[in-house]
């Protein structure tokens, strides 16, 4: 399940104000944005006219249910049935939403978040009023690509401005603030713009992951890799952080995931691309790296975890999280491990 909310937004001299709880995005005023509850936000709105230099604040309140989040520090196990021998069919991420749809015997809560249905040790769940405080300090506010097979990343708010990077649809990006026609976004360390004409604004709490989206095919280390590196997905992001404990920067991240399983390479991303074996992105296997950059200039990197997917230490607003490997075009791809 997950906290959505839709900001529709078009040019009058009209602004609305969400009046609710904690997280803020800033609207520039001197047009008019309305809003339309979605899959478990509901919103007040108060509709006034302002001064152009006025900003909005958007907050939200939940609508679930029966709102539940995995209150743990890595991931919570999702078993097929309530007890410790039943199969594991996936798991919730540190601070993941879910439905809780029934408390059962001996302890067990069975819950619903994204494609995974499956039951959980209720005691690792925060339920109630406090999952709802919970829940608007960790929802982050993103903008997901629609209409568009791929969208343009602008430098500036402007169709004529030098283009950043193309997303893919369907990916998910970090929200700094809305603005008539545009989006200013976050992707890594760099700041961009997109058309508010294609993308879908809304709050967001991490989802399940079932077995089959974590399993990449492989086995051995490439397999033993992926799984330890999921293991801090939502995990802070701290720039020139080395620990996985206590934050990382991308190369880092990478850097400490491979000197987990023996290998020892460079620090910085730059480093890591030119001193390991280039592949093309198609031969991509598990635990291979994938590079990105602005002007030909390595600045971020990610891992592969199989399904056309990365996991990477992405900014300060999204953390450790999986992307696709091609939300920005790789630069180069890399391989450290022979086998």
């Amino acid at each position: 399940m997950r906290l959505k909310k839709y900001l529709k937004l078009s040019l009058i001299c009209l602004v609305t104000t969400f009046v609710l709880s904690k997280s803020v995005i800033k609207v520039n005023a001197s047009h008019y944005a309305s809003g339309q509850a979605v899959a478990g936000i509901s919103m007040v709105l108060e509709t006034y006219l302002t001064r152009a230099s006025e900003t909005v604040d958007f907050e939200y309140s939940s609508n679930y249910n029966n709102l539940g989040i995995a209150d743990v520090t890595s991931s919570l196990n999702v078993r097929k049935g309530p007890g410790e021998s039943e199969k594991k069919i996936g798991n919730l991420p540190k601070d993941a939403g879910c439905e809780v749809i029934e408390m059962v015997d001996d302890g067990w809560a069975k819950i619903k978040s994204g494609k995974l249905e499956g039951y959980v040790k209720a005691s690792y769940l925060i339920t109630g009023e406090e999952a709802e405080r919970k829940a608007s300090e960790v929802a982050s506010l993103v903008a997901t690509v629609k209409g568009a097979k791929t969208l343009r990343i602008r430098e500036e708010p402007s169709l004529v401005s030098s283009t950043l990077a193309l997303i893919p649809e369907g990916e998910e990006l970090s929200v700094v603030e809305v603005m008539p026609g545009w989006v200013k976004i976050q992707v890594d360390s760099d700041d961009g713009y997109v058309s508010s004409d294609y993308v879908d604004v809304s709050y967001e709490l991490k989802k399940g992951v079932t077995i089959e989206e974590i399993q990449t095919g492989e086995t051995g280390r490439r397999s033993n890799m992926v799984s330890f590196a999921r293991r801090y997905l939502g995990g802070r992001y701290v720039w020139g952080g080395t620990s996985l404990g206590r934050g990382v920067d991308c190369s880092g991240f990478t850097q400490a995931i491979y000197r987990n399983f023996g290998y020892s390479i460079p620090r910085t991303s730059g480093s890591q691309a030119a001193s390991g074996r280039k592949i093309s992105a198609s031969k991509a296997r598990p635990g291979d790296l994938f590079f990105y950059g602005k002007g030909g200039r390595i600045n971020h990197v990610g891992m592969y975890i199989g399904n056309g997917q990365i996991i990477h230490a992405s900014n300060k607003r999204s953390g450790i999280k999986i992307s696709n490997a091609h939300y920005r075009t790789p630069i180069r791809v890399v391989r450290y491990i022979n086998d």
